[in-house]
């Protein structure tokens, strides 16, 4: 694994032009929660030439950061935009939302608007294949947990999903990352954290409209028990999926490197 990682790298710095991805950094009124969220789309090369619509990538960022991590930490994914010929949205997931509609905070609905709002206004502006199997949208951290929990609450609109050190499974953490705010406390609010775990929505994988489903976790990462477990989870449903176990920590070292395999993976989705 370290050989070919090595060689992934010298593909990037070698082979690879230098990027002539486009990046727009937008705002979209969120109905769902009353306020502008921004968010950063870039665009590849060919965007303004083309007469073919693009596959679009959503990527998401994790808790205590926003829309412009990728970009900042992973200039890289500009590049990856131009090989792969495909639209890379990041959107703001706030400072730790789990990316979904909170059930004891009405201001907090990420899920909607990321679900609903946030692809309706891609599709409406940009020139966007404008169907499941030409979307996918995977992240880190919290991300992770967000793409798959989106992902598998609305096949309809994605049909790939990745995550990257996801935090898979909430219960464990009772008392980390403002979880608790977005649930309710769990020794009270048990079933909020059940019904919002990625982990336990697996049931609502269909073999009629199969999502593809890449993971990975660090081997030093405080989430890898969790993404264990899911991956058995998968297993014991035959739920097809990819999962990576590779050395690494919970940081950007091991995400830089990690979104070059899930784009790949994404982008032979798209073909």
């Amino acid at each position: 694994m370290k050989r070919f990682s090595f060689f992934l790298q010298l593909f990037f710095v070698f082979v690879l032009p230098a990027f002539a991805a486009s990046v727009d950094t937008v705002s979209i009124y969120s109905t769902a929660m009353g306020k502008d969220m921004p968010a950063i789309i870039i665009r590849p090369d060919s965007y303004d030439t083309a007469t073919a619509p693009f596959p679009a990538v959503y990527l998401l960022h994790g808790a205590g950061g926003d829309y412009t991590n990728w970009l900042t930490l992973v200039p890289s994914i500009q590049q990856q935009a131009d090989l792969y010929q495909m639209l890379i949205i990041c959107p703001d997931g706030g400072n730790t939302s789990w990316y979904f509609d909170s059930p004891v905070d009405p201001a907090m609905r990420y899920e909607t608007f990321i679900a609903k709002e946030l692809v309706g206004w891609v599709d409406g502006h940009y020139q966007t294949a404008k169907s499941s199997a030409a979307r996918a949208i995977t992240g880190l951290s919290m991300g992770g947990h967000g793409a798959f929990y989106l992902a598998f609450r609305h096949p309809d609109i994605w049909g790939a999903a990745g995550s990257m050190s996801g935090g898979v499974d909430l219960r464990p953490f009772p008392n980390n990352w403002d979880i608790a705010q977005r649930l309710g406390d769990y020794a009270t609010h048990r079933q909020n954290w059940e019904d919002n775990s990625v982990v336990n929505l697996l049931y609502l994988w269909d073999k009629n409209h199969p999502l593809a489903l890449i993971f990975d976790c660090g081997a030093e990462d405080f989430f890898l028990e969790v993404n264990r477990r899911l991956k058995q989870e998968m297993d014991y449903r035959n739920i097809p999926h990819t999962y990576i176990e590779r050395p690494g920590a919970h940081n950007w070292v091991y995400w830089n490197e990690a979104v070059q395999y899930q784009l790949l993976f994404f982008k032979a989705y798209f073909e």
